[in-house]
């Protein structure tokens, strides 16, 4: 018998027009032989069902179910497809934790500390082989001093939202006279900011996922952009970004990376599909952690369909994999 699976797309941020075209995917590639779907949209005007042949049909927050044709629908499992809040931040997941409703994502203490870049740090940091730029983390309504920022950081650095995605309100300083307009720009976008200095190094991006019980991560790919740095238009952008799947490591740094990622998924206590973006540092080679993203972007442009693709699988069998590992 098929599993009713509702599909969650949408979203409150800047981010909902991507989470619509990575459900667009999902949906796309979800085995329709094993799995009844329903794309769920849910926007900061409500939770809604929209049939191709009817109106929208409101969602039943509590219990999380919708009637269709006289027919109360329940659902066995959720697959998680908003970025940013409410999907990613831990809201989404410890509702579906009180309806005792099994979704795809990491639970939601883990999807809440993972949105913000700064706490994340502080907990990855001392994994074997991990590394992580040297920062500071800023809150809008406090007291920060612009000079202490400058002396204590060497330049350029990244000035980064803490808990933002798709890098929207980031910004690259190369003069400490640019440092005030970036912070501005960041605080647009959320009321913390990280501040870390600029590692020189080559850039990749990795999927890591559990099926059976077992972490497994896929290949890499380098990220080459054209712009200054990974920016969302770089990001979005067909064509923007050289983006080589499998990136080009040496065995040794495919081994180490393997062992760290796999270390961070451990740490972090993640499920479902993440994305940890790194830089190989020139020089030393050295592993530095960016960041982890818990619900990655499945769109047409993005890395985890390109790295399914290059470790030989389908994406209608991974989707499956990670389904059945949640529910």
């Amino acid at each position: 018998m098929k599993k009713t699976i509702a599909l969650l797309t949408g979203g409150t941020t800047g981010e909902w027009v991507v989470s619509v075209k990575s459900a667009a995917t999902i949906a796309q590639n979800i085995d329709t032989t094993k799995y009844e779907v329903y794309k769920i949209m849910l926007t900061e005007n409500g939770w809604f069902y929209e049939p191709a042949d009817s109106v929208k049909i409101d969602i039943d927050k509590n219990d999380f179910s919708l009637t269709l044709n006289g027919r109360k629908i329940k659902f066995d499992g959720v697959f998680i497809a908003i970025h940013g809040s409410p999907g990613e931040d831990g809201k989404l997941q410890g509702y579906f934790d009180m309806l005792g409703i099994p979704y795809t994502t990491c639970n939601a203490l883990t999807s809440a500390i993972t949105m913000n870049k700064g706490y994340t740090k502080a907990i990855v940091n001392g994994i074997k082989d991990l590394n992580v730029a040297k920062s500071i983390q800023i809150f809008k309504h406090t007291n920060y001093a612009v000079e202490a920022i400058k002396k204590e950081l060497k330049l350029p650095y990244f000035v980064k939202p803490n808990s933002g995605g798709s890098s929207i309100g980031m910004s690259k300083v190369k003069h400490a006279n640019d440092l005030q307009n970036a912070l501005d720009k960041a605080f647009n976008e959320d009321d913390q900011i990280l501040i870390e200095e600029f590692v020189e190094g080559r850039e990749f991006s990795v999927g890591v996922f559990k099926t059976k019980g077992e972490i497994k991560v896929l290949p890499a790919t380098e990220v080459i952009p054209a712009n200054e740095f990974f920016d969302f238009e770089a990001k979005y952008t067909p064509g923007a970004t050289e983006e080589i799947t499998p990136g080009r490591m040496t065995d040794e740094e495919k081994n180490r990376v393997e062992e760290v990622v796999t270390a961070v998924y451990q740490k972090l206590n993640c499920n479902g599909i993440v994305r940890i973006d790194y830089f190989l540092e020139h020089q030393t080679g050295n592993f530095y952690f960016i960041e982890i993203n818990t619900i990655p972007g499945q769109t047409a442009t993005s890395f985890i369909p390109q790295q399914v693709a290059a470790m030989g699988m389908e994406l209608k069998e991974f989707y499956t994999q990670v389904i059945e590992e949640a529910i």
